[in-house]
């Protein structure tokens, strides 16, 4: 049960969050969660611009420093080749997939990806690679093949531009729509994605505009690539609860997202947060992770730097993030080394990432990480603790505790988004742990 308490004038609320049932019946079961994902983070890797060379081979090289930074998860945009036909820019978007099961030559081979999928794992990580279901490059094999797999016009000519989910154009110029109606053409999908558990060994999928593929579809792949591989994690970039009913794992916390921009922007208040965690509670199952982020590869390129969005609140953010039930906090290419650029989404990037140096952002994010792997109270499996929330609005100031006191493991941050100074302080037994503009972190393990 849930209580918002009114404290003060200055409209200090308590929110504590008990976890209610989703208002409707959901079929997600904990056993659909791998048990390495109840407290892990994200790692989204941008290979086009993560190195000089953008290879595979070259980002390779990266791997024993993302272990130690403390990745859990690997989450590669797509690797696939990129269609020519009607192509974007000079190399083309990486949603332009002209062949499912092959790997883009720019990027090396599939012998390539497969030994940093091998030493991945042997160092105890995770690899998801972007699965683009909704459509295909013009010149994508499928287009001669099988152009009854394509959506047509209302004179019967396909393929046309992908649409969305209500059947509205996209300016997707360079992609094709696919017709999940068709004869044979969600095996044929189907067969794709097992290919690369197969033959890739990978982990899962993060999967593109989950929202403009048919639901059902979904719940038909994942139950059938689970009979064979039972512990593969399934994202998707889409927040609707009813993607949990057809067993993704994860959903994308885009509204959270926004409001984080806002909140640093001072366009929201904190009100906001118990609004956020209220809808939460009715709207999700316990076991739903949403992937936080302060940036990704699509907020980097159209919407601007952390900073430009955020300002000096940028890491506080992401303690935010870090700090609310569900989490699973995503770090972008290059954010743990200062990235203050906005990478092109069609061209190389000619500024690159420096990673001479270890910048001081990468002990930030190392420290967040740590404090998610050995704080069971930020889990997101059944061990996790509920969340209570303190608002006030006067100060603009925030609380946040995961764990009751008393209890083995508790974790407290207090937040300050505004000159005034926030009117809560953490327990005196809590050592502090991570200070950044805005934030600071209290955590205890006790025996």
């Amino acid at each position: 049960m849930k209580k918002i308490v009114l404290l003060s004038l200055a409209a200090t609320l308590t929110l504590f969050s008990c976890q209610e049932a989703p208002t409707s019946e959901s079929a997600f079961t904990p056993s659909t969660l791998p048990q390495w994902a109840e407290q892990a983070n994200i790692y989204e890797v941008n290979v086009r611009q993560f190195t000089d060379e953008g290879t595979l081979q070259a980002f390779q090289t990266h791997l024993p420093r993302l272990k130690e930074l403390g990745v859990d998860i690997l989450w590669f945009m797509p690797i696939q080749p990129i269609g020519e036909l009607y192509r974007k820019g000079a190399l083309g978007s990486y949603y332009s997939i002209s062949d499912y099961t092959a790997v883009h030559e720019d990027y090396g081979t599939l012998e390539d990806f497969q030994s940093i999928v091998e030493q991945a794992h042997s160092l105890g990580m995770k690899v998801i690679l972007d699965w683009v279901a909704n459509h295909t490059a013009f010149d994508h094999n499928w287009v001669s093949d099988h152009p009854h797999f394509y959506t047509a016009d209302s004179a019967g000519n396909y393929p046309i531009v992908a649409v969305d989910n209500d059947g509205t154009p996209t300016d997707w110029t360079d992609v094709a729509d696919l017709n999940y109606e068709a004869e044979g053409m969600r095996q044929a999908m189907i067969g794709e994605m097992n290919w690369w558990l197969e033959n890739a060994d990978i982990d899962g999928f993060r999967c593109d505009v989950a929202g403009f593929v048919p639901y059902d579809f979904w719940k038909t792949a994942i139950n059938d690539l689970r009979e064979n591989h039972d512990s593969i994690f399934m994202l998707a970039e889409w927040e609707d609860p009813a993607l949990m009913d057809v067993g993704f794992n994860a959903v994308y916390g885009w509204e959270f997202h926004h409001l984080l921009n806002e909140l640093a922007q001072g366009k929201m208040n904190v009100s906001a947060l118990a609004e956020y965690a209220d809808k939460c509670d009715t709207l999700w199952p316990k076991e739903t992770m949403k992937m936080y982020f302060t940036t990704n590869h699509d907020e980097n390129t159209w919407n601007g730097t952390v900073s430009q969005r955020m300002g000096k609140l940028g890491k506080a953010m992401f303690v935010l993030s870090s700090m609310m039930e569900r989490s699973l906090p995503l770090v972008y290419t290059g954010q743990e080394a200062g990235l203050n650029h906005q990478f092109p989404f069609f061209t190389k990037d000619t500024v690159g990432i420096d990673w001479s140096i270890t910048h001081p952002d990468a002990y930030f994010f190392a420290e967040m990480m740590s404090l998610k792997h050995n704080h069971v109270a930020l889990s997101n499996g059944a061990d996790g603790r509920d969340m209570e929330l303190q608002i006030d609005t006067a100060s603009n100031s925030a609380m946040i505790t995961r764990g009751k006191e008393g209890t083995s493991d508790q974790v407290v941050a207090i937040f300050q988004f505004s000159e005034d100074p926030p009117v809560y302080s953490a327990p005196s037994e809590l050592e502090e742990v991570i200070a950044v503009a805005g934030a600071r972190v209290y955590a205890a393990k006790r025996d």
